[in-house]
This record gives C-alpha cells, structure tokens and sequence, in this order.
C-alpha cells in the first residue's frame, strides 16, 4: 500500500515540471543598411520574425520601446521602426518548424529582406537566473568580448551565475551541424557550475588542475570567406542529460579532432523537450561571424 501512495504522488507532481509549449508564427520585414550583406540582413530579418511571433503570442514584460532608422531612397523616405528586442518579449523560441522563408527584394538601392517562420515556442512565467556569458576573441579577460572572429581565432567563453546549476555549450555551424563544446569530450557529465564564481572555459591553464587534462581549447575555422555561426549556452539549476552526439570525423587545423556532434535538427528535439520539461532551464542564443 505504500508503494502505491508513493506512485500516485509522483503522478501528481510531475506535470508540474511540463511547460505547455505552444505553436507560433511570424513575419518580419528588414530594410538593411547599405553596409549589411545579404546573408546578415537574412539573419536578422529571420531573428526578428520570432521575435514579432514571441511578442504576439505571449505580450511583451515592459511597456513596447521602438527604435527608428530613417533612409532616403531616390529622394524618398523609407522609415524601418525595430519595436522588440528578445528581453522585451514574454515568451523564448524553442525550435523551428520547417525552415524559414526569406525573401529578398530591391527598393531603388536598399536591401528589403522578408522572413516568415514558425516554431515552437514557451511562456516566460518567472524571470530565472540571470547568468553572464561572455563569448572572448584571442584574450581570457572580459575586454576582449567580441562576435567577430577571424580564421584561426582562439574562442573562450567567460560565464558567471548567482546560483548553482549544471551547464551546456553548443556551438551551430553554417552547415547546420550541432557541436557540443561543454561538457568536454572527455566529459561523462554535464557541468556543474557553482554560483558567484568567473569560469573561463575551453583554457587548460586556467582549469583546476584536476580538469586540465579534460579542457578541450579551441580555434574557429571557416571556408567560406565569411561564416554565420551560433552558440548555445545552456543553463539550469535542474541537472540535465547532454545530447546524443557522436564523435566526429571533421579535422582542424592545429587541434586533434572536433568536438562531438549531432544534426541542427536533432539538436533542436533534444532542446526542446529539455525546456519543455524544465521551466528552470535558460538558454542563450548568440551569433558569431567567422571571417578568413
């Protein structure tokens, strides 16, 4: 009879950590600046389409600011207004469903690119912990916080957070391919992290001396002469499970094998049913250039 009690009362409690994750569409249409290409005004007009589908679905958590952008084409003017931002809006972008659908056009000179996408997406219903995540170029101090790296750049990330909790990095290449940075190859487990305490990750010298030999560093590459990427950090206070990746064959320049990796699309499942499962969990999405 015991037993049973206990059954019934992990039935009981455990809807209360599922997230009800809702379906939501959006349209955004970005007029560039003359010195944004094609492949960062697709980027941009895509991002503020789930904003706009965020802040539809779910409101917005202040009162709506607008930023303006006036240009003058062929002696007329064309005024581009930025509403949203992604801390504006009371909801947080789970996965995509289906790819975006850009479209590019020409008014007189300036680039006008229309994205429409549709994912999944879930209310924001507390504020969570507020962690740091500082993507570092070539330096190991926050100054040299940057987005834009060149060909053979070494990559840190500087993370700090007011409570203890477990954390994932991921990194997403312009071939959308997932590649899981944090917990490091050798790594059985995610990793834990304790609160008010400046981590600098992928340095063997400034690991405890116990995960040295663990520390994976690393360089950013790229073939193209510009690459789009995106990185991932993942955090909660629940403990979590990495995804299903699988070591990989890609080799680099100067390191011993590539991070372990898994498609775009599978790592979007695997993200999804974390956050849907875990309303603890945060995740921070930040794009990175990568030039040779």
């Amino acid at each position: 009879m015991r037993y049973k009690s206990i059954i019934v009362f992990l039935m009981i409690t455990l809807p209360v950590f599922s997230q009800k994750i809702k379906t939501v569409e959006g349209e955004y249409m970005y007029h560039a600046p003359d010195n944004v290409t094609i492949e960062q005004a697709k980027r941009t007009a895509v991002e503020r389409a789930k904003i706009q589908a965020l802040a539809t679905e779910f409101g917005t958590i202040v009162s709506q600011s607008s930023t303006t952008s006036i240009a003058n084409i062929n002696g007329e003017s064309s005024t581009n207004v930025l509403t949203l931002s992604d801390t504006d809006v009371k909801g947080q972008w789970i996965e995509d469903l289906g790819e975006p659908r850009v479209q590019v056009n020409y008014e007189g000179d300036m680039l006008v690119v229309t994205a429409k996408v549709k994912g999944k997406a879930r209310e924001i219903l507390s504020a969570g912990v507020d962690f740091t995540s500082k993507i570092l170029r070539n330096g190991k101090e926050d100054k040299f916080e940057s987005d834009d790296f060149k060909n053979g750049d070494d990559l840190y990330l500087a993370f700090q957070t007011p409570a203890k909790g477990y954390l994932a990095v991921y990194l997403v290449d312009a071939e959308n391919r997932a590649y899981c940075l944090l917990p490091y190859r050798n790594m059985d487990d995610i990793y834990q992290v304790n609160a008010n305490k400046r981590y600098l990750f992928f340095s063997q010298e400034e690991a405890p001396a116990e995960e040295q030999p663990l520390v994976d560093e690393y360089a950013l590459t790229c073939e193209r002469q510009m690459e789009y990427n995106y990185i991932y950090v993942i955090f909660s206070r629940n403990q979590f499970t990495k995804a299903n990746d699988a070591a990989s064959n890609k080799q680099i320049d100067g390191y011993d094998g590539a991070p372990r990796e898994l498609s775009y699309e599978d790592f979007q499942k695997w993200l999804g049913k974390c956050m849907k499962h875990d309303a603890e969990m945060n995740m921070k999405k930040i794009p990175i250039t990568i030039k040779k």
